[in-house]
């Protein structure tokens, strides 16, 4: 049997088991035909609240097992995303609209988070602390308990593995909610392979869903960590009922990233690497490259090259393996992106390249002629499109990457010694020297500030264990203290 067979999970959700949510049902659309694939089962706030109080109780043993049995279950599952990538590349590429090579990028770095997670059970826990009293004093890590994660359309496997792995190694269990647009590809596909995985009943279970569901797994009595990845605005709601119950929640948010084009640059790198930034996955991706800030000596030269870039794009359907760009998700962000760019021109916008579309595929499209007001400077855009803007002296270009709410990526082309300085300079969660805007490892802390969320709360050790651990402080004395009552 495929890991994936229909058969095992067509319209249903994960609670201990496949069961039929009370949610209904949703159709799996293929975003580049329309074409119906399946559904999934869509979970009711009942359906939370049932997850929820098994999550608690698996997780009370799942937190007593040996490090080493842990860690091999997560070993296993980076194996199998290896084992079963074929299969997984045919969801996400008809699911989610990404073109192969980024459904393989997205089964590389899932096998990679769960190998990474797979070190964190016997990474060291704790620090033992000075005391001024007769007794030893440590800081230990323990597991927090349950765990919400709510994950986006965009690299729905990516994003959803690089919080479901590390927190089920520390000792957690997880109630995973996937956008129900891509509930295979980020649900799905996951749960199956912790299931062949071994890993016990109740650990994991899938709860697919809209806001609803969403507001459920935040406000469950038994979550006490919710991971959260998507828009600003989405993100704040969260932020805030989180705060209500006093939870903890990582928000890793929208973002308007900048590429700075330095004098001097190689003109036919920085335009490579600046279409890469803006056009890869549609636009569709938080550390996508919104702003293009290039020096004035460089300006018409790199336009023309972009552009040129942008109109020799293949567009199309990706299951043909014969094109760069697939469809927009739906029809609604559709109209977003393109509703951002008309707005833009009315406000004195020039479209160098693109600003049309045919059926869900958007033209890669590269906006001139701009100020920082315009929509297309101003809002984060989420489809393949490229604004451009010149400067002159390098105190302006910190001002102008600056002058912006979010502060997730920056991308920075030229000399190194000039970079170093203005990266100094910049408000920023990642900052990268001679390269685009967009990159994850799962060993890299990854996060943002401002409206791009509240830090760096995923990937590598130190990042995790803070993340979805609570300190405990323990003291010990060789017989019991006196004291004067």
């Amino acid at each position: 049997m495929n890991l994936l067979e229909t058969s095992l999970w067509d319209g249903k959700i994960f609670v201990d088991r496949w069961i039929t949510g009370g949610g209904g049902v949703q159709d799996v659309v293929e975003p580049a035909t329309g074409k119906i694939l399946g559904q999934v089962g869509l979970a009711s706030a009942e359906d939370v609240a049932m997850a929820s109080k098994s999550a608690a109780a698996a997780q009370a043993d799942w937190a007593k097992v040996k490090p080493e049995e842990r860690a091999a279950v997560l070993r296993r599952a980076g194996d199998l995303w290896e084992q079963h990538a074929g299969e997984v590349h045919e969801w996400i590429v008809r699911e989610g609209g990404g073109i192969p090579a980024k459904a393989a990028l997205e089964t590389h770095i899932a096998a990679n988070e769960c190998w990474e997670a797979a070190a964190l059970p016997s990474h060291p826990h704790g620090e033992v602390l000075t005391s001024n009293e007769d007794r030893w004093s440590f800081a230990r890590r323990r597991p927090a308990g349950v765990v919400s994660v709510i994950a986006p359309y965009n690299f729905p496997l990516i994003l959803s593995i690089r919080s479901v792995a590390p927190a089920l190694a520390l000792g957690n269990a997880v109630l995973l909610k996937p956008d129900p647009r891509t509930a295979v590809s980020g649900g799905v596909a996951l749960m199956r392979i912790f299931e062949e995985a071994g890993l016990p009943a109740g650990l994991l279970q899938l709860l697919p869903g809209g806001g609803d569901i969403g507001a459920a797994v935040v406000e469950a009595p038994e979550v006490r960590i919710v991971s959260f990845t998507g828009s600003t605005a989405a993100g704040r709601k969260v932020g805030e009922a989180a705060a209500r119950h006093l939870k903890r929640a990582h928000l890793e948010l929208g973002g308007n990233n900048a590429l700075v084009v330095l004098p001097g640059a190689d003109l036919d790198q920085a335009a490579s690497a600046g279409a890469f930034g803006s056009f890869m996955h549609q636009g569709q991706i938080c550390m996508a490259t919104g702003r293009h800030f290039v020096h004035e000596s460089l300006y018409e030269a790199y336009v023309e090259r972009l552009a040129a870039k942008a109109q020799g794009i293949p567009v199309g359907d990706p299951a043909s393996g014969t094109v760069a760009l697939g469809p927009i998700i739906d029809e609604r962000q559709l109209a977003s992106i393109h509703g951002i760019v008309e707005e833009s021109i009315r406000e004195g916008a020039r479209v160098a390249a693109g600003g049309t579309y045919d059926g869900p595929f958007y033209r890669p499209t590269v906006l001139v002629d701009l100020e920082l007001t315009n929509p297309a400077f101003a809002k984060e855009i989420f489809g393949p499109v490229a604004p451009v803007m010149s400067y002159s002296t390098e105190d302006e270009v910190v001002e102008l990457v600056n002058a912006n709410d979010y502060g997730l990526s920056v991308g920075i082309l030229g000399d190194v010694g000039q970079a170093m300085k203005i990266a100094d300079r910049i408000n920023s969660g990642k900052i990268h020297i001679n390269e685009q805007t967009v990159s994850d490892e799962a060993n890299a802390p990854f996060g943002g500030v401002g409206s791009s969320g509240t830090g760096s709360r995923f990937g590598g050790a130190a990042a995790n264990i803070e993340a979805f651990t609570e300190v405990q402080w323990l003291t010990l004395r060789p017989e019991i203290a006196p004291y004067p009552f």
